[in-house]
């Protein structure tokens, strides 16, 4: 089973600016999607964006304007640029890969926004 690591997490100031990173572990022949989901404390997982294997880049309506997904397709490999972060940015961003009918979590990388 492909294997997800994210890094590129860390501590920033409001206004600053991250991106996060998600690598396969593993080349996917197949169609895929890779998608970047946060999850603050006490809150559900949010969805943010998602990458395809054919291309395509779609968005939660909230999360349009600051936050950009795209990939390297060949890396397996998606990422996640963010700008003018805010305090309640805060949350730990997860990646998610979908294949073959399997669905795959990366570990997390956090990401602290002060105000």
């Amino acid at each position: 089973q492909v294997q997800l690591v994210e890094s590129g997490g860390g501590f920033v100031q409001a206004g600053g600016s991250l991106r996060l990173s998600c690598v396969g572990s593993e080349s996917i022949l197949g169609t895929w999607d890779m998608g970047w989901y946060r999850q603050a404390p006490g809150n559900q997982r949010e969805w943010i964006a998602t990458a395809t294997s054919g291309g395509t880049t779609n968005y939660a309506d909230s999360m349009k304007g600051r936050f950009t997904i795209s990939s390297d397709n060949a890396k397996l490999t998606v990422y996640l640029q963010m700008t003018s972060l805010k305090p309640e940015d805060t949350a730990m961003y997860y990646c998610n890969l979908n294949y073959y009918g399997s669905s795959v979590w990366g570990q997390g990388t956090q990401v602290t926004v002060s105000s």
